[in-house]
């Protein structure tokens, strides 16, 4: 039965049975099949078009060619002197009506042992021949595009669109041809042969493409110039890349691209002219390498269609219309339930999760939902209960950790200057754990009025148990130190007190040393941390050699190696945990040893506390926000001398 049906069947039979019959009147015209076929025959009336017109430059580009073609060869396999030569060239000018002018162009000494420069050059000036001489230093002819490429090329070349002040002066391209001469068994180069054609030709078959109303064609040569264009302060001052650059379009610029290649193709794209979108096809000029290109504007190509859209568009108003009230209507007896629903979870959601549900009537999916809400209240009134109590247990875990903080933060140093009576050394340290409490610690004290210890340490592992564990630790060492043992038995001492029934296997790396207050000199023992670095006076920071001794607190009856060191006035050492190294960023880029050397290079003569904060926020920079995975510690240990003495 319809009752028991779901709620999508319902709306699908009574959807599709009302608006069918709306729909199949008011979009029975295709939109989308019209338009492809507009632009089809778009296509095909702009690919004709084009290369009609590439036809018509092709057949007059070939024509030209052959003059200089056929006058190379007459140069190369005949005698003549210097009359018949400039008889045969007005000859060639004066019958070819596309030729503006040309020229036999010599090498140096090439035609005549007694001339150095020989470049007879026959040109047509507002209807009348005329004849000058390129003479090779006013016009150094030698230098010009259209005698170096063919001559380097060793074959036919059709120029860029240049203006040729000195000679034609007018805006022209020039096909050159080498010739030759067989001189003892050898060819050699004697120069190039022109033909040079004014480009006004070019711009009146280009601009007699009409195109509807506002389409036009435009002509770029191999380098994408334009050599023909209706704005004509482009022609020969932008390139069709430029345009695209200016205007930022990068279509124009893939379309430049493809044109230049000599690829041939149909696309849409806005015009340069009018901002309009168009069509454009081109096509190559194969004798050239210049590229033709056409535009239809879309907007009256499709004027008929968006007359019919717009006929669809008044059709499918009404029917819209029409629609919403059979919508209305059907949605009305539907969703009536669901409006009871809605209010009822309005109540609960303020809270009220006693709140009375509608009854369920049927099982489509408004029952259904009515059957997950019931049960959504009792599961919310158990959540809501487990959560209050978890929540107080986390919030007494977070209070009991803070306490934590505080206290593992009391037990370590941390009022600067510390001895501000000891004038023979200064001292600075700074910890930021990466929880609440951690397992890095350092420490310093006086062992008697000439001997100072300083420890630098990290706890394998992290939050309360290594704080627990440095506790320990921290208190041994200083039990030890302070007995008077060098630092070789202190960590000897401590390893074997921690190692004894340690079932959590945790251990700790120790750097111990004790320095003489009055010589600078150090002794030290390395329990498998990270070595110091040593500031010398002379701006070299170094490692301090040590032996890497095992870890302490893993394994029973471990020797360590004191080892010594002097430091000189004003010299320092640099102690860190690998929390500081091994700060990873989100590259997974470690900040590495050479980084902190280079830090600490930069901050040569700073003071220590200034040292110790600029390297902390290099290191959090670095970070570049990523969760700090490691203890930070590091401390500064400067000795100065007897200042007394």
């Amino acid at each position: 039965m319809m009752k028991n049906r779901g709620i999508a069947f319902k709306l699908i039979a009574l959807f599709t049975v009302s608006s069918s019959l709306i729909f199949l009147l008011v979009f029975g015209f295709n939109y989308y099949s019209s338009r492809r076929m507009i632009e089809k025959n778009a296509e095909e009336i702009a690919r004709n078009l084009t290369l009609s017109t590439v036809n018509r430059i092709e057949t007059i580009t070939r024509s030209v060619q052959k003059v200089p073609e056929l006058l190379a060869y007459f140069m190369e396999h005949n005698s003549y002197n210097k009359e018949e030569l400039l008889r045969t060239l007005k000859a060639v000018v004066e019958k070819n009506s596309e030729i503006y002018g040309s020229t036999p162009s010599y090498e140096p000494y090439a035609f005549d042992k007694k001339i150095k420069y020989f470049a007879p050059y026959y040109y047509k000036d507002k209807g009348n021949l005329r004849l000058c001489y390129l003479d090779g230093v006013s016009y150094q002819y030698l230098y010009w595009d259209w005698y170096q490429i063919p001559k380097e090329l060793n074959r036919p070349y059709w120029t860029e669109p240049f203006f040729d002040e000195g000679a034609g002066n007018i805006l022209m391209a020039t096909y050159a041809v080498p010739f030759y001469k067989t001189v003892a068994g050898k060819k050699q180069f004697m120069g190039v042969v022109t033909a040079d054609v004014s480009l006004e030709w070019l711009r009146d078959i280009v601009s007699s493409i009409k195109i509807l109303k506002t389409g036009y064609g435009y002509l770029i040569s191999k380098n994408g110039m334009f050599v023909t264009h209706p704005q004509k302060e482009l022609i020969m001052n932008e390139t069709i890349f430029s345009v695209a650059e200016a205007q930022g379009n990068p279509t124009l610029r893939e379309i430049g691209r493809k044109m230049i290649k000599g690829e041939s193709g149909f696309s849409p794209f806005h015009s340069i002219v009018t901002g309009k979108l168009c069509f454009v096809y081109y096509a190559p000029i194969p004798s050239t390498g210049w590229s033709l290109a056409v535009l239809f504007p879309q907007d009256e190509l499709m004027a008929d269609v968006t007359r019919l859209n717009r006929i669809v568009v008044g059709l499918g108003v009404t029917g819209v219309f029409l629609l919403a009230i059979a919508v209305v209507l059907i949605a009305r007896s539907i969703t009536k339930p669901l409006r009871a629903m809605a209010a009822a979870t309005e109540t609960i959601a303020t809270g009220n999760l006693d709140a009375e549900l509608p009854p369920v009537k049927s099982g489509d999916e408004v029952g259904r939902l009515t059957e997950a809400f019931e049960y959504m209240k009792q599961s919310l009134k158990v959540y809501i209960q487990q959560l209050t109590e978890t929540t107080a247990a986390k919030e007494r875990i977070e209070s009991e950790l803070n306490i934590a903080h505080e206290i593992q933060m009391s037990i370590l140093p941390k009022i600067f200057p510390p001895f501000p009576h000891r004038p023979e050394f200064d001292i600075y340290a700074i910890i930021e754990p990466a929880r609440e409490v951690g397992g890095d610690f350092y420490d310093f004290y006086e062992v008697d009025d000439d001997h100072l210890c300083f420890v630098m340490a990290d706890v394998s592992g992290k939050g309360v148990p290594a704080s627990l564990f440095m506790a320990v630790a921290k208190t041994l060492i200083k039990a030890n130190a302070c007995q008077g043992f060098p630092p070789n038995e202190t960590l000897a001492r401590v390893n074997n007190e921690l190692s004894r029934d340690n079932d959590s296997a945790m251990f700790v790396t120790v750097f111990c040393g004790v320095m003489h207050t009055k010589t600078g000199e150090v002794l030290y023992a390395n329990g498998g941390h990270n070595p110091p670095l040593l500031l010398r006076n002379t701006g070299e920071i170094t490692f301090v050699e040590t032996a890497q001794g095992v870890v302490v607190g893993a394994l029973d009856d471990m020797v360590y190696t004191m080892e010594r060191l002097v430091l000189q006035p004003g010299e320092s050492l640099f102690l860190y945990t690998d929390g500081v190294t091994e700060a990873m960023n989100s590259k997974e880029e470690l900040f590495g040893e050479q980084r902190l050397i280079g830090e600490l290079t930069a901050l040569r003569g700073k003071p220590i506390k200034e040292i110790i904060c600029t390297v902390k926020e290099s290191v959090m920079v670095f970070s570049e926000g990523m969760p700090q995975s490691d203890d930070i510690t590091m401390m500064i240990l400067t000795f100065r001398g007897d200042t007394i003495h």
